[in-house]
């Protein structure tokens, strides 16, 4: 069943564990990601960039989400990761995404307020969770500028007070991840998320997950965080699948069978990733 992500993240934020949010690039995607949430049984959310839908469009992978979420016995959500503006915001909830995020940490505070509210009076009339950033989360998303050299933590204060006048159903928070390839380990500081988590009481995000140690991420979900966003290493995992057979059977010309490798791979990842968050068993 395809639904909002309110009363996943909701029920999360309650039962102290994490839904795994993962970005999704063609059909493979979908299908694996689906496969591992089945056989855990849990939540789970698929979500697009605005580089990836300028592939084939919102209302592609709206379209494949939806079928997916059609079989599912478990909650589907389709959700906008890093929306990059109002207007792209707009379109995926006129296609039917049942989830948006405005990104709207590289403008000044009183500007990101601004974006955001707006995006967000809009979701709440049509009954669609918005999510928010603030901060800096570190690295490169999708074409967008590489974030380096800033502050890479959320202010609990100006967390509380953009919370309050933005009306952001989840809140993105800096604590020093980063999206893309770490090139050395990651470290995320707990007291930043403990901090921000007693000042506002919506429910928190983590972006750049993929390379971060299952001990850090298990931690920060003891500390707050409600959604956890896994995108690099989809990628990578189908990418060795899929080239792993074409690397012993390079007179393969049938798409489908290196393809089933590599979903295999983002399948057996995510089951793992879900086993961490504690969301197994939560559908």
């Amino acid at each position: 069943m395809l639904v909002t992500t309110k009363e996943m993240l909701l029920d999360a934020q309650r039962n102290h564990y994490a839904v795994g949010a993962f970005n999704i690039e063609n059909l493979e995607f979908v299908m694996a990601v689906l496969a591992a949430a089945e056989e855990t049984k849990s939540p789970v959310i698929m979500q697009t960039t605005p580089g990836t839908v300028k592939t084939a469009g919102l209302d592609y992978f709206y379209g494949m989400v939806k079928a997916a979420a059609e079989r599912a016995s478990v909650p589907v959500a389709l959700h906008l990761d890093h929306g990059d503006g109002f207007d792209r915001c707009m379109q995926a909830l006129r296609v039917g995404y049942t989830s948006v995020m405005i990104d709207g940490s590289h403008e000044t505070f009183e500007d990101n307020i601004a974006l955001t509210k707006s995006v967000a009076a809009v979701g709440a009339a049509m009954g669609v969770p918005v999510e928010a950033e603030l901060g800096k989360v570190g690295g490169k998303e999708d074409d967008g500028p590489a974030v380096e050299g800033e502050n890479p933590y959320t202010d609990p204060d100006e967390a509380r007070e953009f919370v309050e006048r933005t009306g952001c159903t989840s809140l993105a928070i800096g604590v020093g991840t980063a999206h893309g390839v770490y090139t050395e380990t990651p470290h995320i500081e707990q007291d930043v998320v403990k901090a921000i988590r007693a000042a506002v009481d919506v429910p928190l995000v983590l972006h750049g997950t993929s390379g971060v140690p299952d001990e850090q991420v298990a931690e920060a979900v003891k500390n707050g965080i409600c959604k956890v966003n896994y995108a690099t290493e989809l990628r990578q995992a189908y990418t060795k699948g899929f080239m792993g057979y074409m690397a012993e059977n390079p007179g393969c010309f049938d798409p489908k069978k290196p393809a089933k490798l590599g979903m295999a791979e983002i399948t057996n990842i995510v089951k793992v990733r879900m086993e961490n968050l504690g969301s197994v068993g939560r559908a």
